[in-house]
This record gives C-alpha cells, sequence and structure tokens, in this order.
C-alpha cells in the first residue's frame, strides 16, 4: 500500500493550506487515518487522526485551527489548516491502516511534505 502526500508549500503566517493524501495498492479496507509532523530536532507528533466512521482526534495545539476529513471512496485523506503559525513549520506525514487485499493488516506512511510558515 503506497501513500502520496501533496499541499505543502510555503505561507504567510495566518494562512491556510491544504494536504491531501492518497492511499493506492492492493486494498480491502481503510481504517484509521492520519496526519503526524515533524520539525528540525523534534521527534514525530500526531496532528489529527480520523477513523472510518469518521470519529478525528486532534492534538491541542492545532484545535480549532486544523480540520481532518477523508473521502473512503476515494482512499484519501485531507488536512485542511487555518491560522498558520511560525510553529506549525514541519514536515507533514500522512498515514493509513488497514487491511490489504490478502486480508493482511496494513500501517503504511507518506513520504512527507513540507509546510514552512514564515513572512
Amino acid at each position: 500500500v503506497q501513500l502520496q502526500a501533496s499541499g505543502g508549500g510555503l505561507v504567510q503566517p495566518g494562512g491556510s493550506l491544504r494536504l491531501s493524501c492518497a492511499a493506492s495498492g492492493s486494498i480491502f479496507r481503510i481504517d484509521g487515518m492520519g496526519w503526524y509532523r515533524q520539525a528540525p530536532g523534534n521527534q514525530r507528533e500526531l496532528v489529527a487522526t480520523i477513523s472510518r466512521a469518521g470519529t478525528t482526534r486532534y492534538a491541542d495545539s492545532v484545535k480549532g485551527r486544523f480540520t481532518i476529513s477523508r473521502d473512503n471512496a476515494k482512499k484519501t485523506v485531507y488536512l485542511q489548516m487555518n491560522g498558520l503559525k511560525p510553529e506549525d513549520t514541519a514536515v507533514y506525514y500522512c498515514n493509513a491502516e488497514g487491511l490489504s487485499s490478502a486480508l493482511v493488516k496494513f500501517n503504511s506512511w507518506g513520504q512527507g511534505t513540507l509546510v514552512t510558515v514564515s513572512s
């Protein structure tokens, strides 16, 4: 199972970006999907997750500013980021877990997309 993330870039403080991550391969079902980020010198941290049923969870630092959503038919997860701050600068990674067509569990990561918030 492969994940392809896109949508990163340079944005000014207070601006918005929308990240997308599409899954492909031999997939029977995708359960949880999520976004994580890693800033220089820091460990990777959870940003937001969403279950197949749509239940969401957010890091306290992004609550009220970021919104995670998914399109199960397109096997895609999104992260709408508003009110961006310089401390949101990081490489953002998408993650998906579920069952492959062979009914084997998978847990896959995307390649990462860089978000830079700077004036």
